[in-house]
C-alpha cells in the first residue's frame, strides 16, 4: 500500500524541517504556506511561525533557515496547473476564502491528501471548508 499523502500547513512544515513530525507518508505543502514559512524564517519576529527559529542558537538558526530555503526533495509542491482551476471552482462555493486557504483546499483535493493543521490553523475558517469539501484533516500538536 502506498504512503498516505499529507499536506502540511506552514507551521507544521517548519516543525518537520526542524525536528520532524514522525508521521509516515508522502509529504506536501503549498506554495503560499512555503512562502510564509520562508518569510518567517528570514524576517522572523518571534511569532507563531518564526518563534521556533528564534529559540535556536545562532549556528542552528542559520542551518534551519538554509534548510527551509531549499525545500527538501521529499516534500512536494502541487503543480499550479492542476490547483489553480480547482481554486477557482472552490472560490465559487466558498466566497470568503482567501488565496492561501483556496490553495490549501485545492491542493488537498488535487492530491487526494489529508490536510495536517497546527492547532492555531485549525481555529480558522479552513476546517469548515475542508469538511464541506469532504477533505480529511487532522490537528497535529507541536512538540
Amino acid at each position: 500500500m502506498p504512503d498516505q499523502r499529507l499536506v502540511l500547513d506552514d507551521r507544521l512544515l517548519i516543525e518537520e524541517l526542524l525536528v520532524g513530525l514522525g508521521r509516515p507518508g508522502e509529504l506536501h505543502t503549498t506554495a503560499y504556506w512555503y512562502c510564509r514559512a520562508c518569510r518567517a524564517a528570514v524576517v522572523g519576529a518571534g511569532g507563531h511561525l518564526s518563534g521556533p527559529f528564534v529559540s535556536l542558537d545562532p549556528s542552528q538558526q542559520a542551518a534551519a533557515i538554509r534548510s527551509l530555503l531549499v525545500l527538501r526533495d521529499d516534500i512536494g509542491l502541487p503543480d499550479p496547473r492542476a490547483t489553480v482551476p480547482v481554486m477557482a471552482e472552490l472560490s465559487e462555493r466558498h466566497r470568503p476564502l482567501n488565496l492561501l486557504n483556496l490553495e490549501a483546499a485545492a491542493s488537498a483535493l488535487v492530491l487526494e491528501a489529508t490536510m495536517l493543521l497546527s492547532p492555531q490553523a485549525s481555529e480558522g475558517v479552513l476546517p469548515t471548508v475542508l469538511d464541506a469539501e469532504r477533505i480529511s484533516w487532522e490537528i497535529v500538536d507541536l512538540t
